[in-house]
């Protein structure tokens, strides 16, 4: 049942994705053609399903989730893109693939994740797309706290800070809520927001939310030492060539494990509080840890 609802998610937003790029003018063909390739490039599309399962869940329209999936996956390949980076991660593989600086330079690169991040908030802020405006405001204010600052960008910073120093269990736990959780919460967020969800929804979701978030940097921590290049679509052991602080290091490889699986438990804790059934969203935590890319 998860692997079939992954791999729907993942046709149905590239779709939606390959729609609004192709629907841009082509006045900058070059940016055209990189965005496309940072943002059709691959992947679990995680993200988008979360705001799907989430909100079929809570009885929301198909329809009315499909920007907020691409809106997301946005979000998360400029994200990608600028990782890539040499002033960031310097990484020339994403997915088994030349990276958008490599498959085209550095300007481009760069330019490419400025205007997929712009590209999510006009996708949400659209009219016709059933949502009450009022919710669209709300949503663009979830999405760019959880990309900017007090997200994504802000975790990101402290990781780049971190290159080459230890830092304590507490300040890991900081920067990944930060840099990998808060987009994954804002995913689910974001189809609370179009439910309208109750006081005890939100809440129980939201905790899911960032149990899962935790526990999906954990195990990617862990993949990089254990899978190969070839599995994981990127260069192996990049966290340990950099001599990043990592949830391994800290508490060893046993101990990670054990830390996922406890985050894993308190995630499908939180769903135990609705009276729903969560059963997709359960299956998704337990592939979080389970996963070997």
């Amino acid at each position: 049942m998860l692997k079939a609802a992954l791999s729907a998610c993942q046709s149905r937003v590239d779709t939606i994705l390959a729609s609004h790029l192709d629907a841009l003018p082509a006045t900058a063909p070059g940016l055209k053609a990189a965005m496309r390739h940072g943002a059709l490039i691959g992947g679990k599309r995680i993200r988008p399903f979360l705001v799907y399962a989430t909100g079929e869940l809570l009885g929301v329209d198909k329809a009315k989730l499909d920007r907020l999936a691409a809106a997301i996956e946005c979000i998360h390949a400029y994200s990608l893109i600028h990782d890539d980076l040499p002033a960031m991660d310097d990484d020339n593989l994403r997915r088994g693939k030349p990276t958008v600086h490599i498959a085209f330079d550095e300007a481009t690169a760069i330019l490419a994740g400025d205007a997929l991040q712009t590209l999510a908030f006009e996708i949400i802020a659209e009219p016709g797309s059933g949502l009450k405006p009022e919710l669209q405001v709300a949503m663009i204010a979830v999405l760019a706290k959880a990309s900017g600052y007090l997200g994504m960008c802000g975790g990101q910073a402290i990781d780049l800070a971190s290159e080459g120093k230890s830092i304590d269990l507490s300040r890991l736990t900081e920067l990944h809520n930060l840099k990998t959780g808060a987009l994954i919460r804002a995913a689910v967020e974001l189809a609370l927001i179009a439910a309208e969800a109750n006081k005890g929804d939100r809440s129980a979701l939201l905790a899911y939310a960032e149990a899962i978030g935790l526990a999906f940097q954990v195990q990617d921590d862990i993949l990089d030492i254990t899978s190969t290049t070839e599995e994981l679509g990127k260069p192996q052991g990049s966290d340990v060539n950099a001599n990043k602080s990592t949830y391994p290091k800290l508490l060893g490889l046993d101990g990670a494990r054990q830390t996922a699986d406890a985050l894993v438990a308190d995630a499908l804790s939180a769903l135990a509080k609705m009276p729903y059934n969560s059963q997709l969203l359960a299956d998704f935590a337990r592939y979080i840890v389970e996963r070997r890319v």
